[in-house]
């Protein structure tokens, strides 16, 4: 059989399973960490229930899957996840959601292995959204989750220290209300309001107009220019604000 005749028969098969993300409909990656819990805690032995050193492997990996050849507008992270908005006129390889999702994985896999010196691995899946209103909720969504985790992260490795077993910790915590955890934080000493709020409501990546120095070769002279820069928001809105803050991210594309 001739290479051509080859070729047009499996094609079919390799293309058989394609799908692609309608024109016009927004487009979000979330990307999440595989077996993370074991990687950082037992592995890694991070700083429990946050680090800085991991909250900044994750805001670089973000800076570089907003880097590598795709139209990304804003990246989010919060604990082992990452989620990007990508331009409302993307349309690399078509759209196929099998590119995104392998190539944004495999980015996101190989810039925090770099980081951490050993191997972590992510996982990514594509979710089209009709609306702004749903890219909104998508992101206000995110946030929440973001401080409903850090709540718990923070009682769940209060107890832990204090000397409860993995069981006895989470039946303590299992049903309670956020009033509960919040004051069981508070007799502690720890004030939830007052914790770092790159912890409650995770941290923002999005580009910015910087001024940086640079050298005219032909006049010889120092000059100052403008030039776009990735940069991380530790101090993110929340509710209202921060769900009017993505609208804008998205109209200013438009």
């Amino acid at each position: 059989m001739i290479f051509e005749e080859l070729d047009q028969k499996m094609r079919i098969y390799e293309q058989s399973v394609d799908q692609c993300i309608l024109p016009e409909l927004y487009m979000v990656a979330r990307i999440d960490g595989r077996s993370f819990t074991r990687l950082t805690k037992e592995i890694c032995r991070f700083e429990a229930p946050f680090d800085v050193r991991f909250r900044d492997m994750m805001v670089e990996t973000v800076k570089a899957l907003m880097d590598c050849g795709f139209r990304v507008v804003y990246g989010y992270t919060q604990s082992d996840e990452i989620s990007l908005l990508f331009s409302p006129d993307e349309n690399t390889f078509a759209r196929k959601i099998r590119k995104y999702k392998s190539i944004r994985a495999g980015t996101a896999s190989a810039a925090f292995s770099l980081q951490l010196g050993q191997t972590g691995v992510f996982d990514c899946r594509m979710i089209p959204l009709p609306t702004v209103e749903t890219v909104r909720d998508y992101f206000l969504w995110r946030q929440e989750d973001a401080a409903r985790n850090a709540l718990n992260s923070h009682c769940y490795w209060l107890l832990r220290k204090e000397g409860k077993t993995v069981a006895e910790a989470t039946k303590m915590l299992e049903g309670q209300s956020v009033a509960f955890k919040n004051e069981l934080l508070f007799q502690r000493g720890i004030n939830f309001d007052k914790l770092s709020n790159w912890q409650k409501r995770g941290t923002g990546v999005c580009r910015r107009q910087v001024e940086k120095e640079g050298f005219n070769p032909v006049t010889g002279e120092t000059v100052t220019a403008l030039r776009n820069s990735l940069a991380a928001d530790y101090e993110l809105p929340i509710r209202k604000a921060y769900g009017d803050f993505i609208e804008r991210l998205i109209t200013e594309q438009d």
